[in-house]
């Protein structure tokens, strides 16, 4: 028997309410979810308790506030949960202090600098055989002078992800592609005009669409165990330039080639807790290749619970429960979607449409539609979404994309 504890989850986004939920289906349990500000995915409910805190992103006003916390709820089993990458940053960067009133599992702070870091990921795989592509840096000092060793198109994505978020310009987006030379340096000239002062990741395009795209998510246990693997294959892609790289519909499904070269990975590396690899398969090699590593569970990682792969569980077995569990690795078929069937239907490559239409006649799961969680204002907010999905994604993206 599970002994008492009490989720608190860092963030109030669609990721947070992923996670209270997780914790809700298996435990029957409410959480708490810390943040800035309160958002509509999180609003209204009765399985997550929302506290707010101006400024919580600042590294004093996060020790204060988590402290105070603790101190207040000393007698209590605190499970502690990140949902983004800033907060993961502050949990590791404050883990002395924190590890006195609540329990976590994660990499130490100098292992997440190096992967957080796209230039450093790439060299660590390098030493340790994950495929990645071909990639080229570009920093503020040879912005005006470079040449790339690959033929267009280029990927073009900021190497500090955390830094370009807080960016705020004209047709920012999370990932870009450059057809040719002068889109490349527009896109370049963009970034470093808006104030970015990092490096920026060139990289060989993959050839394909959405549908070669893949995320998993694993969890490593405290003695450097993996005990959990989850494969996502996407059906279809956020289109909205500002998504770009976010995921709207994914099925769980078998893939032991990335399950043995994930786990070989992170145990040689010596990781700790939850990680999220985004993967796209080159069809000019024949290999999965890697993009980055988040150092938490993925923004959609509600697909693995709506697959049949409930992911909290393997982190009270391993912080809670302390018991031994062997690997787990997930292959049975399960649907996510964050966008109305009608736009998975219309929208998805035409190889995947069979699939697609099996799966949503089996039934499909919606993050923040949960049966015991409803109320008149959540589902408002769920219809926005779906309507809003079928209202945009002509406008972005006219026609259905093939390979």
């Amino acid at each position: 028997m599970t002994q008492k504890f009490l989720p608190i989850i860092l963030g109030t986004d669609i990721n947070s309410y992923g996670v209270a939920r997780s914790f809700h289906e298996a435990y029957g349990i409410k959480s708490i979810a810390l943040g800035m500000k309160h958002l509509p995915f999180t609003a209204d409910s009765s399985i997550v308790e929302v506290i707010t805190f101006d400024n919580f992103d600042d590294n004093e006003v996060f020790k204060r506030e988590m402290e105070k916390f603790g101190k207040e709820r000393r007698d209590e089993n605190l499970l502690l949960v990140s949902c983004s990458d800033g907060y993961t940053s502050l949990v590791t960067e404050n883990s002395d202090m924190l590890k006195n009133y609540y329990k976590f599992n994660y990499i130490s702070k100098d292992l997440q600098r190096k992967l957080e870091n796209k230039k450093d990921f790439y060299e660590i795989c390098e030493e340790y055989d994950l495929n990645y592509p071909e990639t080229y840096i570009v920093s503020k000092e040879n912005k005006d002078s470079f040449e790339i060793p690959f033929e267009y198109p280029v990927a073009v994505k900021a190497n500090d992800s955390i830094e370009f978020l807080h960016l705020k310009f004209p047709g920012k987006k999370k990932a870009y592609k450059a057809n040719n030379e002068n889109e490349l340096n527009q896109i370049i000239q963009d970034v470093y005009r808006a104030g970015y002062t990092g490096e920026m990741i060139l990289q060989d395009f993959i050839p394909g669409d959405h549908s070669t795209v893949g995320v998993l998510n694993a969890y490593v246990n405290t003695k450097g165990e993996v005990k959990m693997m989850c494969f996502g294959k996407c059906l279809l892609d956020e289109c909205l330039p500002e998504g770009i790289g976010n995921y709207n519909a994914l099925v769980t499904e078998d893939n032991p080639e990335l399950y043995q070269m994930v786990k070989n990975f992170l145990e040689m590396i010596d990781y700790r807790g939850f990680a999220n690899f985004d993967f796209k398969y080159d069809r000019r090699d024949g290999k999965h290749k890697v993009f980055e590593i988040n150092i938490r569970q993925g923004r959609s990682s509600y697909y693995m619970t709506a697959g049949g792969c409930n992911f909290v569980t393997f982190l009270v077995d391993d912080l809670i429960d302390n018991v031994d569990k062997p690997l787990y690795k997930h292959t049975e078929e399960g649907l996510w979607l964050y966008v109305d069937p009608f736009v998975l239907k219309n929208y998805c490559n035409k190889d995947d449409l069979p699939r697609a239409k099996k799966l949503l006649k089996r039934g499909f799961k919606f993050t923040q539609w949960y049966e015991k969680d409803r109320n008149f204002k959540r589902f408002l907010n769920y219809w926005r979404r779906r309507l809003a999905t079928i209202k945009y994604y002509p406008k972005f993206q006219p026609e259905r994309e093939e390979i």
